[in-house]
């Protein structure tokens, strides 16, 4: 079963003037596909990610999280059991520790992720001499390290990236790619992730570009 089927998104601002952003946008991911959406800045990729992650409502259009429909009541609880975010900028608690800012989303949500899955997925990012530093003492390569465990740690069938090496290096940008990429591999989760860089989305099994509202396959 796909992990996300949105058929014929679209979304329109009325003020200050009626604005189109998206004309009908249609995508399905399956367990384990990586798909990188690429486009201008401004073009409304942001928004789009926004709207499959069931943080914003489309204009029209319908979208199935792991077979249910995300656009009604249910939004918020298949946001909280079934996707996990990894944003730009980090999005940690500076005052607590690597380990409770990965524990906080299943906290929250009521999951009851054991501390020794946190310690593992914190492992696999190369963070396990981390556990317990203040997330405000990592640098920014560690930080978004530790984000992608965050947003694993529910055991989320859709993984959902905006820029997450957009503040990072080089170095640290082929990391955090790899990272990314393998992690969907092996765990079998979807991942759509919003992207300038073109190493990043190669690395993925489908490109996508936004392009005046629509969708369009190929970079």
């Amino acid at each position: 079963m796909p992990v996300l089927v949105a058929k014929d998104l679209k979304k329109e601002f009325l003020h200050p003037s009626r604005c189109e952003i998206l004309k009908g946008v249609s995508l399905t991911v399956n367990p384990g596909e990586t798909v990188a959406i690429m486009g201008p800045s401004g073009v409304g990729k942001s928004t789009l990610l926004h709207i499959l992650g069931t943080l914003d409502a489309p204009s029209s259009g319908s979208l199935e999280i792991a077979g249910k429909n995300a656009l009604g009541d249910q939004g918020p609880y298949l946001r909280n059991q079934h996707i996990g975010f990894v944003f730009q900028n980090y999005n940690l608690l500076d005052e607590y520790s690597v380990l409770e800012n990965v524990l906080m989303p299943s906290r929250i949500g009521r999951r009851g992720a054991r501390e020794e899955d946190a310690k593992q997925l914190l492992t696999d990012v190369g963070l396990e001499g981390h556990f317990h530093h203040l997330a405000k003492q990592l640098s920014g390569g560690e930080k978004q390290r530790a984000a992608i465990a965050r947003a694993l740690c529910n055991h989320p069938d859709l993984i959902l990236a905006d820029e997450p090496s957009g503040n990072l290096d080089d170095t640290n940008s082929a990391k955090i790619h790899n990272i990314l990429i393998q992690a969907a591999k092996k765990l079998r989760k979807g991942l759509i992730v919003v992207t300038h860089n073109h190493a990043l989305a190669k690395q993925c099994d489908f490109i996508y570009t936004l392009h005046e509202g629509i969708l369009e396959k190929g970079s």
